[in-house]
């Protein structure tokens, strides 16, 4: 590119100048732009120092602006390792926001699961509960019904508005007043109809007019428990009452089972079914069935069983047949009556009560003899 300039100028120092006119002034701006052509001249004379000159100006600018450049280069750098480093520092936040995140979500994940067992599990808990509530109150059930049997013949059946004339044969005339065969329980709290008196008072005890007569050793047995009724075995009259009738009533074939009937009806933890109950609902348990219907779980022998008891809070059932029934029926009647006034719920005079006792260990006497009624 210099090149062109000095040949341009060399041209123009070529072209020969004619004068036009006398004027001194313009001669003098000729010569004037006559000089600067003869320097450019000269300098075109030395031309390979000059082409030095310029390359090492080159060298020099191109230098200046190599160190300009890295310069700002180096300033680039620094504003984007600048800015790397904050992005770097705002990534490493975030991941930390994330990883706090994730770690609560997967506890709170797991608490949910935890207290979704835990309801589960408390759910569980009340439906068993609640299956055996209804078992028992089933079982209460049975039971009660069984005592509201046994207390019907605690029920006075006369009022003074209508007196039963049956249970007072003082009201019959004396041409109707005949003698009753058995014996009667007067249940009535007056002690006009109750000429027996107290053995401990020194005076005898007269016969009853249907034939009864009341032991006098057996008597006053009664009259001391009666006086602090308990559950205790050891005590005269129930020690008795165990050895001569509850003993032998439950006494059978299968000794073991026999010992645990014997236990859950000291307890009142006897629980007596029909089969047919076993069509209750489906909310009730699945139980163990322990014997056959056809044969008896306590004496062993082949009998028809329409009947089987559970003992206690157990689920196995075993099948009984009608003469075993009889006879846990027998001695749970006895309990119940003695319990009854143990808690203060049969107001009687003493021999009522004495006789009520051995009416109903005449019935286990019958039971344990194998004489039982006849189911409808």
């Amino acid at each position: 590119m210099p090149a062109a300039p000095r040949n341009w100028k060399s041209h123009l120092t070529a072209v020969p100048w004619k004068s036009v006119g006398p004027c001194k002034g313009h001669g003098e701006s000729l010569r004037a732009l006559a000089e600067p052509s003869a320097a450019e001249q000269a300098q075109g004379e030395g031309d390979p120092a000059a082409a030095q000159l310029d390359v090492a100006r080159l060298r020099s600018s191109s230098m200046e602006i190599r160190e300009k450049g890295s310069e700002f280069l180096k300033e680039e750098l620094y504003k984007a390792q600048k800015e790397l480093k904050l992005k770097d520092e705002e990534c490493e936040r975030l991941s930390k926001v994330r990883e706090q995140l994730e770690q609560e979500l997967e506890e709170l994940t797991a608490s949910l699961f935890e207290e979704a067992h835990k309801m589960v599990r408390e759910a569980n808990m009340k439906q068993a509960a609640s299956e055996k509530q209804l078992k028992e109150a089933r079982g209460k059930i049975d039971m009660l019904q069984a005592e509201v049997t046994a207390l019907k013949t605690l029920v006075i059946t006369s009022t003074p508005a209508s007196p039963n004339r049956e249970l007072h044969p003082q009201l019959l005339s004396p041409t109707k007043a005949v003698p009753r065969k058995g014996h009667s329980r007067h249940k009535s709290t007056s002690s006009v109809l109750c000429p027996v008196v107290c053995p401990a008072a020194g005076h005898p005890l007269a016969p009853d007019k249907e034939g009864k007569e009341v032991d006098t050793t057996l008597f006053a047995e009664f009259q001391a428990w009666r006086e602090s009724p308990s559950l205790d075995k050891t005590c005269p009259f129930l020690e008795r009452v165990y050895r001569e009738d509850v003993g032998p009533c439950l006494d059978f074939t299968m000794q073991e089972l026999s010992a645990l009937v014997r236990a859950a009806v000291e307890d009142n933890t006897l629980t007596i079914e029909p089969v047919a109950s076993q069509t209750l609902p489906a909310v009730k348990m699945a139980t163990v069935e322990c014997s056959s219907a056809n044969t008896c779980a306590l004496s062993g022998l082949a009998r028809a069983c329409r009947h089987r008891i559970r003992l206690g809070d157990s689920e196995s059932h075993y099948y009984i047949s009608p003469s075993s029934r009889a006879r846990i029926t027998a001695v749970c009647n006895f309990f119940t009556y003695i319990r009854y006034i143990q808690q203060g719920l049969v107001r009687q005079d003493a021999e009522p009560m004495f006789w009520e006792v051995t009416r109903l260990r005449k019935e286990m006497s019958l039971a344990k003899l194998g004489f039982f009624p006849q189911e409808a």
